[in-house]
């Protein structure tokens, strides 16, 4: 229990993963502002433009899986953010829609390449748990920081002061992903080759019941985010809808420490049935929602459960499979995440 977890290694990983999510929660929120303003496009252009990136990400997950464990996992990652980096630039020369279109969809792609390949790299293995809370944690950092930057970058700086911005994450991306060379065990194949396709090469059976619950978790939170902003107008506190999202998020990162401890030095029991009890509470104080503290209130309640929930599922899923299928496990587990909603489109509402 004593294996150290704040390594150069972990951290450049958290590093890498928050550079990622944030070069999508900035493009978010900043691009159908640009398809509109700079390229002169309406609404459905814009949401094509969002929609390409779907496409792109949900193809490529299953796949994901068979390649990172098929090569070098941090040679891959590399290959991955150098083509983060490309992208980026790209978009300073996307002038037409078919341009900004493919971009997106080959964005989509590379996403789920490098965060599926990020999460296979997760050290150390022995406080899984905790490591994975708090990588996760870069995830929801980025969801709350990334569409303000976003928004103030194309508003007050412009479309060029934006792609040159996430040009230079991509390119931190780069240096802090690769910064040192990690363990053979960890970013080597197994070795294994089999002939043709199986469906174990792109799902992994053991992960499916952490999927599945997860699935239910995501799928339950997505419907609050799709909810919500309808919701709070009709009781007339609309404003507070940014907020929520916040404290959501706040509370989600200040649990994180505490329930990767549990995880890992008492189970999944003590952090999946109490994650269930106060993400069930947060939504019955959602149901009895008035006013803004209750609203606020609920938020932090959910936030606590999911906060508990999410990387205890991902842990449970990584976990049931041998190292050598990490990846596998991990796009397998990141189905789950279909269900959910883009959150960073109500922080703006």
């Amino acid at each position: 229990m004593g294996e150290k977890l704040w390594t150069r290694e972990f951290i450049g990983m958290g590093l890498t993963n928050f550079f990622y999510f944030m070069s999508q929660y900035i493009m978010i929120a900043a691009l159908p502002v640009y398809t509109m303003d700079d390229l002169g496009l309406g609404e459905w252009e814009a949401g094509m433009a969002m929609t390409c990136f779907q496409i792109g990400t949900v193809v490529s997950r299953p796949l994901a899986g068979r390649v990172i464990d098929a090569v070098n996992k941090q040679r891959l990652l590399l290959i991955v953010s150098v083509l983060l980096f490309l992208l980026m630039v790209g978009f300073l020369l996307a002038y037409r829609l078919e341009i900004a279109l493919s971009l997106r969809l080959i964005h989509g792609i590379v996403f789920a390449l490098g965060t599926t390949a990020l999460a296979a790299l997760v050290l150390p293995a022995r406080r899984k748990g905790e490591g994975i809370g708090y990588f996760a944690v870069c995830g929801n950092m980025a969801m709350v920081v990334g569409p303000l930057v976003g928004l103030i970058l194309i508003e007050h700086f412009g479309a060029s002061t934006l792609f040159l911005f996430l040009s230079l994450m991509a390119a931190c991306a780069i240096v802090s992903g690769n910064g040192k060379r990690l363990p053979a065990q960890v970013v080597l194949p197994s070795g294994e080759r089999h002939r043709g396709f199986h469906a174990s090469d792109f799902f992994e059976k053991k992960a499916l019941p952490a999927v599945i619950l997860g699935g239910l978790v995501f799928f339950a939170y997505g419907g609050v985010l799709t909810f919500i902003p309808l919701y709070t107008r009709s009781l007339g506190i609309g404003s507070y809808t940014s907020l929520f999202f916040l404290v959501f998020a706040l509370l989600i990162v200040v649990s994180r420490p505490f329930v990767g401890y549990l995880f890992d030095h008492h189970g999944s029991d003590y952090t999946v049935y109490p994650g269930f009890l106060f993400f069930s509470a947060g939504f019955l104080l959602f149901l009895q929602v008035e006013g803004p503290f209750l609203l606020l209130l609920s938020a932090a309640v959910l936030g606590i459960g999911f906060g508990a929930l999410a990387p205890a599922f991902q842990t449970i899923a990584v976990s049931s499979a041998p190292p050598s299928r990490a990846g596998v496990a991990t796009s397998t587990y990141f189905l789950s995440l279909i269900h959910i909603s883009e959150p960073t489109r109500l922080l703006s509402i």
